[in-house]
């Protein structure tokens, strides 16, 4: 649906895409692909501009089909979906390393405690009085 503007002209401005990627179905594709290769380079150039495609979608979609045919080309581009059990995993992955992280502190706390008592009982036995209520030092 073109706009006009107030003097009954066609508007030159091009209207907004919607946001997002644009998804193809496998039929297009193929469809595309069919038309694409019986065309010369102007034919192929223009094919392109009537469909706002880039070459490289072609290349790719030429190589899936090449691969797997027909439900290559139906396979969403782009990574495949993260796993939730490999997300599970890598959070307890580090849920496990801060714990070992704060074991190894409680441990070095308690090492320094058990060292800190030892270090008060010699003190307290150096300097305690002897039988007369006197120092030994």
């Amino acid at each position: 649906m073109a706009s006009t503007n107030d003097h009954g002209m066609p508007d030159p401005q091009v209207e907004a895409r919607s946001a997002g990627p644009r998804r193809y179905t496998a039929e297009y594709k193929a469809r595309v692909l069919a038309e694409y290769e019986t065309l010369d380079k102007k034919g192929k150039g223009a094919l392109l501009r009537r469909e706002g495609l880039y070459s490289s979608l072609i290349t790719t979609w030429r190589q899936r089909r090449d691969k797997g045919g027909q439900a290559a080309l139906a396979a969403p581009a782009g990574r495949p979906r993260a796993d939730p059990r490999d997300r599970e995993i890598a959070k307890l992955k580090a849920e496990k390393a801060r714990l070992e992280a704060d074991l190894a502190k409680a441990r070095t706390v308690i090492e320094v405690q058990g060292k800190l008592s030892a270090l008060l009982d010699q003190f307290a036995t150096d300097s305690a009085p002897d039988r007369n209520g006197e120092n030994t030092k």
